[in-house]
């Protein structure tokens, strides 16, 4: 089956960013001359993913405004003969069909997939963490769909990280079935080094097919009360 269907996260606190972010969402945080989260959303479209699903919060009115139709700024452009600027600014609410869905509690990264459900349906669909940017001369989720069309299963981007750093992320246990594809076998949330099962770490990028949306509804919440997306790919291993 085709991906068409893009979810992007978007309801965090954004605390690693404080005080950035006290007043500004970390998804609107500027890369060079871009908000972070539009470079994720061009790289959706770039791969024929047209359907974005943003997953916001109380205070993420910038999101929305981004992606909008501002026409007293196009008036502004237009009167000085900002020709340019004022064709950007316009491309990019053009950009793609983007709705947005409220996360009424920030309870996870699976919680917030979770909230999801209804409006991807049956199909499977991907996932990007709007903090996390990749240069690639193919785009990573480009990558990760020509997988998917292989082996008609979910896959997660992973990368090797130093020993200190393991702390930090989901790690994966897995065996290797071809160049730079693993099979995974086990997910590990942030596990001490010694403990890790390797040095492959989860990116934020993944595809996953619903019947993740069955393993969350049963996923029990961490010491924290959050619903981990790590959690509920342990259980999507077990049928995949």
């Amino acid at each position: 089956m085709k991906i068409r269907k893009a979810v992007i996260p978007a309801a965090g606190w954004g605390t690693r960013f404080l005080p950035a972010t006290k007043a500004l969402p970390k998804e609107m945080l500027p890369l060079v001359d871009k908000p972070m989260i539009q470079y994720v959303v061009e790289e959706a479209i770039s791969c024929d993913l047209d359907q974005i699903i943003v997953v916001t919060s109380l205070g993420k009115g910038a999101i929305e405004d981004h992606f909008d139709r501002n026409f007293e700024l196009e008036y502004i452009l237009e009167q000085k003969g900002e020709k340019r600027l004022l064709e950007e600014v316009r491309r990019i609410t053009e950009l793609a069909n983007i709705c947005y869905i409220r996360q009424k509690e920030q309870l996870g990264l699976g919680h917030a997939v979770l909230a999801t459900k209804g409006l991807i349906g049956d199909e499977p669909f991907a996932v990007f963490l709007p903090d996390e940017v990749f240069d690639a001369e193919v785009p990573l989720i480009k990558q990760m769909l020509d997988v998917y069309q292989r082996y008609n299963g979910s896959v997660v981007a992973v990368r090797r990280v130093a020993r200190e750093d393991i702390r930090r992320y989901g790690i994966i246990r897995s065996r290797q079935i071809e160049a730079r594809v693993h099979q995974l076998s086990d997910v590990v949330e942030k596990p001490e080094p010694e403990e890790a099962p390797s040095d492959l770490a989860i990116l934020g990028r993944y595809i996953l097919t619903p019947e993740i949306f069955a393993a969350l509804e049963t996923t029990a919440p961490d010491k924290r009360g959050e619903i981990q997306l790590t959690d509920g790919l342990k259980q999507l291993l077990q049928k995949q």
